[in-house]
């Protein structure tokens, strides 16, 4: 386990946590605080929000104590839940390219609840208490919710029954043309992260999360194979850039809303929390860098399309790459 620096008092946080928030001068906002609303149960609003959409985005551990980042979909229902420490996911297809041991009982999960069409998001991170005939019961041993902020307005529907069979992965060398494209035009990924590395998916003391990421397509850019990734201003709660101070690794989820075709990148990561690489992004706090060590891809892996309404405000106001301050 890593030890809390010196000076800083742990409360909800992890160590990792608490390093960014002091890296990015806003540790003592935080502890004056008075409520930081990280929960250990879910709240009743929280609880019938899951169960009105028809995705939630997931983060585990791979087989090899890598992050990874999937989609679960169902039709609105498919999740639900019985008390406020307990979500019930009764996913229509196993998730493309999330391995079941991954989503076996005792492994570690982190859970995302967005409802694009109102730009509302919820989080729920713990373990899988037991799976059975394909449901997952979700343990859920922290609960919070976060702002609207970077999220696109779309309306959804299915194109297929969501039970059909799962689309086949496609292991990618690396970054091909079409993988180069999707990331360049992304404007919302899916991030999974760790609090700390594992060599298999039951061991204790991990954290596993999984947060969204937005802006305007050109917001990722690629300098080789490597993405750079602007961090704009947000909850201060760092669960992210937290979990990639102590353990920088990564499991980066590209979907493709008009196609259904998901792009997942898993590789190491790099902080970049100064200095002019930090500041080539007009509004851009910081900088990450993720160069992969893996790719797979999956055509039309989603039964789901989306319409896109319109960006968010603070999309729109973020810079990306490639633009200046005065042209932002």
């Amino acid at each position: 386990m890593h030890d809390v620096p010196a000076g800083l008092a742990a409360g909800p946080f992890h160590t990792g946590e608490l390093i960014a928030q002091e890296r990015a001068g806003v540790r003592d906002r935080m502890a004056g605080r008075a409520v930081v609303p990280i929960r250990d149960h879910m709240p009743d609003q929280h609880r019938e929000f899951f169960a009105m959409l028809p995705f939630l985005a997931v983060g585990v551990l791979d087989e090899g104590g890598w992050p990874a980042a999937g989609m679960l979909v169902g039709p609105p229902g498919f999740a639900t839940s019985p008390d406020a420490r307990t979500l019930r996911i009764a996913p229509a297809a196993p998730p493309a390219g999330i391995a079941p041991a991954s989503l076996a009982a005792g492994a570690r999960i982190g859970l995302l609840g967005l409802q694009l069409s109102t730009r509302r998001r919820n989080r729920a991170n713990g373990r899988i208490a037991a799976v059975e005939d394909g449901v997952l019961t979700v343990a859920v041993e922290q609960s919070f919710g976060n702002c609207p902020q970077y999220i696109q307005r779309r309306e959804h529907r299915f194109v297929r029954d969501p039970a059909g069979p799962a689309a086949p992965v496609e292991a990618l060398g690396g970054l091909d043309a079409a993988a180069r494209a999707a990331i360049v035009a992304a404007d919302t990924v899916f991030v999974a992260s760790a609090s700390r590395g594992a060599g298999a998916v039951q061991e204790q003391g991990i954290g596993v999360d999984v947060s969204h990421r937005g802006g305007r397509p050109g917001f990722i850019a690629l300098d080789g194979d490597t993405l750079c990734i602007p961090d704009y201003r947000g909850n201060n709660y760092f669960n992210t850039l937290g979990n990639f101070a102590v353990n920088p690794r990564a499991g980066l989820l590209v979907p493709d809303f008009a196609s259904g075709d998901l792009l997942h990148l898993s590789g190491t990561v790099a902080l970049v929390w100064d200095g002019p690489e930090a500041r080539r992004v007009p509004g851009a706090e910081r900088i990450w860098r993720l160069t992969p060590t893996a790719v797979w891809r999956a055509r039309d892996a989603l039964p789901l399309r989306w319409f896109l309404r319109d960006y968010a405000p603070t999309s729109l106001a973020a810079g990306i790459w490639g633009e200046t301050a005065e042209t932002a």
